[in-house]
C-alpha cells in the first residue's frame, strides 16, 4: 500500500478536472498564508463553505509548503494510511483484499482525493458500531462530512441491525430499490450530495447524464448479490463479520438506487470495505484461492482495464505514467491542455 500511494501520489497531475481544481484552489490558500492575508478570504473557504474540514487540511498543509505537488503527496499518503488500516482490521486474506482494491479503488484515488480522504475518515467509525457507541461514531461521521459532505450516507449504518438478514427480505430491498431507481426518484437525493467543486459546465454534464440507465452497476448488483447469497450461510457469526456483510449488501442496494445516475455510484465507496471483506472471507480458504475468488479476481481486472482505457473518453488519464519528479508534461496530454492553470510548473515543478 506504501508504494501504491507513491505511485499515485508521485503522478504528475493524473486523473483529470478534479486535481487540478484542488491544486489551484491550494495555490490560493498557501499564497494567502505566505501573504500574511486572511485565509477566510480565500477561494477554498468559499468553495467548500459547508466541508470546512477539507479547507482546513489546505491550510494545515500550506503552513509548510506551497507546492501543489508536495500537497498532492501529502494528501495521498493520509488516505493510503487510513485505507491501510481497514485493509488490515476487516479483510482475512490481505493479499486478495489488495486485489480487489485495485480494481475497486485505486484508480479513483488519483482524483477524487477529497471523497477518498473522507472515506478513510468514515471508516474510522466501524469500531464503534459493533461497540453501540453512538456518539463517538457520530463524531467521526461528521468530521468525515466536513472533508466531504456524501459521508453523510455513512450515517445510517448504525442504526441497521447487526444481525444477518434472511434472503428474501434482502431481495425485497433490491427490487424496491431498483425500482426507485428505475423512476428516477433517486435524483432529489443526489442533488443533495452534488460535489461543491463542481462548476455549470459539470453541473450541466450531469444534468443531461441524469436519466442514463446504468447497466454497468445492474451487473456489478447482480454479479455480488450472486456470489454472496451462495455463500450466505459460510458468512461468520460475529458481529464484525455480520456488519461487513450487511454493509457489502447496502453496496449493492446504492447500485441499484442510483441505477440512473452517472455519479450517484460514488455514494457506495463508503460501503466498499464491507464488499471488500465479505468477498475476501468468501473467496478465499485456508489461504487457498475458491472458484468464486476466480471469478471476481476476472471482475476486477476488468474493472481495472475499463477505467485504465477508457475513462472520460481521454483515452490518456492515466498512462504514459509520468512523475512530478521531471519537469514537462506528456505528450497530446488534453487534460493538461484544457485545465492547466499555471504552466510555469511545467518548467519547474518546485518553483512554489
Amino acid at each position: 500500500m506504501f508504494f501504491i500511494a507513491l505511485y499515485v501520489g508521485l503522478s504528475d497531475m493524473f486523473g483529470g478536472f478534479d486535481r487540478y481544481i484542488y491544486c489551484e484552489l491550494f495555490d490560493d490558500v498557501a499564497d494567502a498564508i505566505k501573504k500574511g492575508q486572511n485565509i477566510q478570504d480565500a477561494a477554498i473557504y468559499t468553495s467548500f463553505s459547508t466541508e470546512p474540514g477539507f479547507a482546513l487540511i489546505n491550510t494545515l498543509i500550506g503552513i509548510f509548503t506551497a507546492n501543489r505537488y508536495i500537497f498532492i503527496l501529502l494528501l495521498t499518503l493520509i488516505i493510503y494510511f487510513l485505507l491501510y488500516q481497514a485493509l488490515k482490521l476487516y479483510t482475512s486474506n490481505y493479499a486478495f483484499a489488495l486485489i480487489l482494491f485495485l480494481g475497486l479503488i485505486m484508480m479513483f484515488s488519483f482524483t477524487y482525493l477529497r471523497q477518498l480522504l473522507g472515506i478513510g475518515v468514515a471508516w474510522l467509525s466501524i469500531p464503534f458500531i459493533i461497540k453501540r457507541d453512538f456518539i463517538k461514531y457520530a463524531i467521526i461521521v461528521f468530521i468525515a462530512a466536513t472533508i466531504h459532505n456524501s459521508a453523510l450516507i455513512f450515517f445510517p449504518l448504525y442504526f441497521v441491525p447487526i444481525k444477518k438478514l434472511e434472503k428474501n427480505t434482502v431481495l425485497y430491498i433490491f427490487v424496491g430499490c431498483l425500482l426507485f431507481g428505475i423512476f428516477n426518484i433517486s435524483e432529489a437525493i443526489f442533488g443533495v450530495y452534488g460535489d461543491a467543486m463542481d462548476d455549470q459546465r459539470r453541473m450541466a454534464d450531469l444534468a443531461r447524464d441524469q436519466n442514463a440507465f446504468r447497466i454497468e452497476y445492474l451487473l456489478e448488483a447482480i454479479v455480488f448479490i450472486y456470489i454472496i447469497f451462495k455463500n450466505y450461510e459460510k458468512i461468520p457469526s460475529n458481529s464484525k463479520s455480520i456488519l461487513l456483510l450487511n454493509m457489502s449488501l447496502i453496496f449493492c442496494a446504492i447500485l441499484l438506487f442510483f441505477i440512473r445516475s452517472l455519479n450517484g455510484g460514488r455514494l457506495t465507496w463508503y460501503y466498499w470495505i464491507g464488499m471488500i471483506s465479505t468477498l475476501t472471507t468468501i473467496c478465499t480458504r485456508r489461504k487457498k484461492v475458491t472458484q468464486y475468488g476466480i471469478l471476481v479476481i476476472a471482475i476486477c481486472v476488468a474493472l481495472y482495464l475499463r477505467i485504465l482505457t477508457g475513462w472520460g473518453g481521454y483515452g490518456q488519464v492515466f498512462y504514459p505514467y509520468k512523475t512530478f519528479l521531471t519537469p514537462g508534461h506528456r505528450a497530446g496530454d488534453i487534460v493538461w491542455d484544457e485545465y492547466e492553470y499555471d504552466r510555469r510548473y511545467d518548467n519547474d515543478k518546485f518553483y512554489r
